[in-house]
């Protein structure tokens, strides 16, 4: 695309090209020989060609809904008059899997490396809970150690190299289900506890909850976790006991947490957290195709990169089963789909529910088409597995977790899985931060760039405004995943952001 079209083709086959600013009634399309019939706002479609009811309609080269009324050449094309429609997906497993070309020697980052060799990002320390009712404990806890606005007192002034005393909260742990519910939380729980970026971790209990303290530590394999204190709130004789015993334990893994240092490391370290929300019409153009550039080069120099949110990858799935290393990795894939349809179906909902508000005014309409935009982060190397919702990520290269579109709740996955980095793609505009893993914010256009420009980190409006190519600012998107895991701080972790956004996926009813 050249920088002075007014609109932007995505696949010689496609009916729709995509507005890249504001298009006003009766403009000239120079490109397509169509005149605009009316007003078309930037990231939204235009038709080329004339559909009739019930015809596909193609964006990408693929079938994004069918025309809902007669949707005449230079029409805009949106909600009123897109709809889903039935259509075949030919999954043709495996057939576009390709071995990967390995960079050899690989980047490397600044990393933290533990005393077991595994290697953090960032240094923290973690106050987590098994249940709601430890919630505001495990807040207090983390209290004493925050810098006094007012005075200005800094308990971890001393501690330079430790990045924050961490209360991640949730609002489960009892009268639920001890099958699958259960062990889904207590996965989570695990994840979070082992994860490298946190030296320290105190996991608080009440007492008398479902979800036992010692039974979430005996049964994940907590119990090994060097400097770990998980005490409930019952057996410490209350609140006052237990915040007592918790600061203390901080104050006593304090001097050990601060004694590291950054080391060179190679890039295969990074596990990388794909996310994309807000989104808007330029997402699948923009940000998400050069966050899928620097997947590939994360995958190229050894890395893993995670790609998420189900249901937002519902319709283009068969894109992603072609890429498969195997038919089985690629049957987990559809598996996965048809819980979510037969999910949705059991709670009176549709996958179509998605996209949001939000999405539909920034021009997206159907859930096809998010998911064929929202799939363009993963690049393009083969997926090498699939992993159930903070299911452990062992397998380096591009895989898939389970997880709900939800931002909060998909992220809580991929960290528990072992994610040390949140990309974080939006259109519309997201501040959301994830601690203990820093979230680097890539703006799809550059008039969001510069009106949230205290929250984004990156700019990938580039792209639309023609001053770079997709590979072009993949490459600095790499550079910077480089620095930021090195110690760089995003926006978001400027702000603080990442307390509140831990969201453990629940599960089945609430007795």
């Amino acid at each position: 695309m050249t920088a002075h079209s007014l609109t932007i083709r995505l696949h010689p086959a496609d009916g729709v090209v995509i507005a890249r600013t504001d298009i006003l009634p009766g403009t000239t399309l120079a490109d397509e020989g169509v005149v605009a019939a009316g007003r078309i706002p930037a990231g939204h479609q235009v038709a080329t060609r004339p559909h009739g009811p019930g015809e596909p309609v193609r964006r990408y080269g693929q079938i994004i809904g069918v025309a809902t009324r007669p949707i005449a050449a230079g029409e805009h094309v949106h909600a009123h008059n897109l709809g889903m429609g039935d259509h075949d997906r030919d999954y043709s497993f495996c057939t576009e899997a390709r071995p990967t070309a390995c960079i050899d020697p690989p980047a490397t980052f600044d990393g933290i490396i533990r005393p077991d060799g595994r290697v953090a990002t960032r240094n923290c320390i973690g106050v987590l809970t098994t249940v709601n009712c430890s919630a505001t404990v495990a807040q207090f806890v983390a209290e004493a150690f925050r810098r006094n606005p007012f005075t200005g007192h800094d308990p971890l002034a001393e501690f330079p190299n430790v990045d924050g005393v961490v209360a991640l909260t949730h609002r489960t742990g009892c009268c639920m289900s001890e099958d699958e519910p259960l062990r889904l939380l207590r996965r989570t729980l695990a994840g979070y506890a082992r994860h490298p970026n946190f030296a320290a971790v105190v996991v608080l209990g009440l007492g008398c909850e479902v979800n036992q303290i010692a039974e979430l530590v005996g049964a994940e394999g907590v119990g090994g976790t060097p400097n770990l204190l998980a005490p409930t709130i019952q057996g410490m004789g209350g609140t006052a006991k237990t915040v007592a015993r918790a600061v203390e334990f901080v104050r006593e893994v304090l001097p050990e947490a601060n004694a590291v240092a950054r080391t060179p490391v190679p890039a295969s370290h990074l596990r990388l957290a794909l996310q994309c929300g807000g989104s808007d019409g330029l997402s699948g153009i923009s940000a998400n195709p050069a966050l899928g550039a620097a997947s590939d080069l994360v995958v190229r120099h050894g890395g893993t990169v995670i790609l998420s949110e189900t249901p937002e990858t519902f319709g283009a799935e068969h894109l992603l089963t072609r890429r498969a290393v195997s038919e089985q990795v690629g049957r987990k894939l559809v598996e996965l789909i048809r819980w979510w349809e037969d999910h949705a179906r059991r709670h009176g909902a549709a996958l179509d529910d998605n996209p949001s508000p939000g999405n539909k005014a920034g021009g997206l309409t159907t859930i096809l088409e998010k998911s064929l935009g929202a799939m363009a982060k993963a690049g393009t190397t083969a997926l090498v597995e699939v992993y159930r919702y903070a299911e452990p990520v062992t397998a380096k290269g591009f895989v898939f977790m389970d997880t709900p579109g939800y931002d909060p709740v998909s992220v809580t996955g991929q960290v528990a899985g072992g994610a040390n980095m949140v990309c974080f793609t939006t259109g519309r505009g997201s501040v959301f931060g994830c601690k203990p893993a820093s979230s680097l914010k890539l703006a799809t256009n550059t008039p969001l760039f510069h009106r949230m420009q205290d929250d984004m980190d990156l700019n990938c409006g580039t792209i639309i405004d023609g001053e770079e190519t997709v590979a072009e600012c993949g490459e600095r998107i790499f550079r910077e995943i480089l620095a930021v895991a090195s110690g760089k701080k995003t926006r978001s972790e400027a702000w603080g952001f990442g307390d509140q956004e831990f969201a453990p996926w629940v599960l089945g009813a609430t007795l």
